[in-house]
């Protein structure tokens, strides 16, 4: 009885507060699948096993989108070859993205902090869409992004990921795993990167990607005692990130703070600690109690040519929930404390602005969160928070979730909710940073950088029907959502190439998916979705559609491997066909003629593939490419020929810069 107690608190901790939800999903799940999706489940989520992961070359988190159509995959910049997510057709900073459900990226990470998570460490993504579970916070807006790391108590001894590419990128991982006793475990995790060389493939004068390297450890440790109903995980995890870009000729011990070339480099240090305690009630197995906690330290000194940026956050999370019931399991519920402090030390010095932004938030909050669910066809999740934020003030968030099988194979699923948050406006746009535009902050009334809080609320529904086509397995799935912003803060590049201006405005944005999976043969998968995006924002100019956002993008993805022979023997191929529509571009009819780009970029297709060839069932090797096409932007950076000029923009992009790039890896264990 008790190892199962203690199963109930890991996948409490691991995967979800709601335990009991997430283990009703998992029993309906098949271990051949590398994405995930539940009939019984109430929220819209898709899980990401690491089986997926490996399809691509996921060398961290930002990259481990590629064959998963409900996430968006772009390029922020030309210059620092940061991939840039987008769900329902909103940016990043919408989501919640958490690790382990401990909040991750946010605040000052925003930019980069997807790419300081090695895909390697991963055990499986949680992909929410819509408004999240209020015990996760009152954040979420456009949905959640959960990742699962590999656990002490599961992993292997010994594990080693050696890659390199054709530009110039090369990483190691290794693991180290050791159980100690039959209660303690513990986890060594080293990453390492470099890109080593200079590349202009577009013959700009400009690199492609950055020069960098990257350091990065993790010291996990975990506690199980299945007599007693305990489990904790604890971890301690250090990184160091350094880029260099800008012009080829640049030479940061000479030129920087110079007009000679332009340059920019952008280091990161970070420390994190986390801790999460789970107990079962030994005669009350079906109620829980949970405890988070995470300690976060994060700074970047960078320059952009003559502009300076400078951040540095210090951030405390905790999170105590319990997990019970009402007479009988059909009535559930988790009801908690939460508390976030953050201390922000940033600096800005760009044109027209040259000041500090010292803060410091921090807030309070309770939540209560119903789950009703029939056993049979029917379950409800209804939560309800309180918070206190010393600048955001007193206010509710409400969501709810709805999920109901109208028959066999068949659910229909529906959501609302409310987000409210403070958006860093420099943090979460420093690709501007690298352009000679103007920042102009149009209101000054309000308690963040001027700006008032964003609030938001989401809508959605979405159906999945489940069926078989020549004895062949097959899915469909609609999704629809809504999102309208009472209050955003706007990024406007409408007005003039020379100016960013920032102020709250109202928007909307309307995301529409039709998803369809097929196994068409024994080991061969195939999975397509068409997706159409209606975003419209108030600018002072006027009502207009997003910048560089494509209306319409479709999505396939074909997989195949062989059966496994002897030793372990396999071939697995992998392929990714992306599609994407016209998109919107920032106005540039002011500028130059040469330094002048049409009202719409042109629609592209990108495609990459990977062969995996497993040798045992202890190593491998793969190989692969992406852009198979060789698709480049024609013109990525505005002004490049007269980087201190007025017209110099690396920001509008919207399509790869590098173009073909071809890559090679192996992976060992030791069992």
């Amino acid at each position: 009885m008790h190892k199962y107690l203690a199963l109930f608190v890991v996948c409490f901790l691991a995967f979800n507060a709601k335990a009991q939800d997430t283990l009703k999903a998992v029993e309906i799940k098949t271990d051949s699948k590398s994405i995930k999706k539940s009939y019984r489940k109430v929220t819209n989520t898709a899980t990401m096993t690491s089986k997926e992961l490996l399809k691509a070359a996921c060398c961290n988190l930002a990259e481990s989108f590629e064959t998963n159509p409900s996430i968006d995959v772009n390029f922020s910049d030309a210059l620092t070859g940061t991939k840039q997510i987008k769900m329902l057709g909103l940016t990043s900073p919408y989501l919640v993205i958490t690790e382990e459900n401990i909040p991750s990226v946010r605040g000052a990470s925003q930019a980069y902090g997807m790419s300081f998570t090695p895909g390697t460490w991963v055990e499986s993504i949680q992909i929410t869409k819509g408004a999240g579970s209020v015990v996760n916070g009152f954040e979420s807006i456009s949905g959640q992004i959960n990742t699962e790391l590999l656990k002490p108590a599961n992993d292997i001894p010994f594990f080693l990921n050696a890659y390199g590419s054709s530009d110039s990128r090369f990483e190691l991982n290794t693991h180290f795993n050791t159980r100690i006793n039959d209660k303690w475990s513990s986890s060594l995790f080293v990453h390492g990167n470099a890109r080593v060389e200079k590349m202009d493939k577009n013959d700009d004068g400009f690199m492609d990607n950055p020069l960098g390297k990257q350091i990065n450890v993790l010291n996990r440790w975990q506690y199980t005692n299945a007599e007693k109903g305990w489990v904790s995980f604890m971890n301690f995890r250090y990184m160091n990130d350094q880029k260099q870009t800008g012009e080829i000729d640049f030479d940061k011990n000479r030129d920087k703070g110079t007009t000679n070339y332009w340059g920019s480099e952008i280091n990161t240090e970070r420390f994190d600690f986390s801790s999460k305690v789970g107990y079962v009630f030994p005669n009350m197995p079906y109620q829980s109690l949970g405890f988070q906690n995470a300690f976060t330290s994060h700074k970047q000194n960078s320059y952009f040519g003559l502009n300076d940026y400078q951040i540095t956050q210090k951030s405390w999370y905790s999170n105590l929930i319990l997990n019970s019931i009402i007479q009988n399991t059909k009535h559930r519920f988790a009801t908690g404390v939460s508390f976030m402090y953050d201390d922000y030390n940033e600096y800005v010095d760009v044109p027209t602005i040259s000041r500090n932004y010292d803060r410091i938030d921090n807030s309070v909050g309770a939540f209560f969160e119903y789950t009703y669910d029939n056993l049979d066809d029917f379950s409800l999740v209804a939560g309800f928070r309180v918070d206190k934020h010393n600048r955001l003030g007193l206010f509710a968030t409400p969501r709810i979730h709805m999920r109901y099988n109208p028959w066999a194979k068949g659910v229909l699923r529906a959501s609302a909710g409310r987000g409210k948050r403070a958006a860093n406006i420099f943090a979460e746009n420093q690709q501007l940073f690298a352009s000679s535009r103007v920042f102009d902050i149009l209101n000054t009334k309000g308690r963040i950088y001027g700006l008032d809080a964003e609030i938001a609320w989401n809508y959605g529904l979405s159906f999945m029907q489940g069926f078989t086509v020549f004895n062949k397995t097959a899915d469909v799935t609609f999704d629809f959502y809504r999102t309208d912003f009472q209050n955003q803060a706007v990024v406007d590049l409408y007005a003039s190439p020379q100016q960013a201006l920032f102020y709250n405005g109202n928007s909307y944005a309307n995301s529409l998916q039709v998803e369809f999976n097929i196994e068409l043969a024994h080991h061969l998968d195939f999975k397509t979705a068409y997706k159409y995006y209606d975003i419209n924002t108030d600018y002072i100019s006027g009502s207009a559609e997003r910048p560089l956002q494509a209306k319409h993008r479709y999505f396939a993805n074909i997989a195949y491997e062989t059966h496994i022979v002897e030793k372990g023997r396999q071939w697995k191929v992998d392929f990714t066909y992306n599609w994407l529509g016209k998109q919107k571009l920032p106005t540039t009819a002011s500028n130059p003629v040469i330094d002048q780009m049409p009202d719409y970029s042109p629609s592209f297709s990108l495609m990459n593939a990977q062969i995996t060839r497993t040798f045992s069932s202890t190593f491998e090797m793969y190989t692969g490419v992406e852009n198979l096409g060789n698709y480049q932007q024609e013109k990525a950076i505005l002004g490049n020929e007269n980087p201190f000029g007025t017209n110099f923009d690396t920001s509008i992009v919207y399509a790869p810069v590098f173009g073909r790039m071809f890559y090679a890896g192996l992976r060992f264990k030791i069992k």
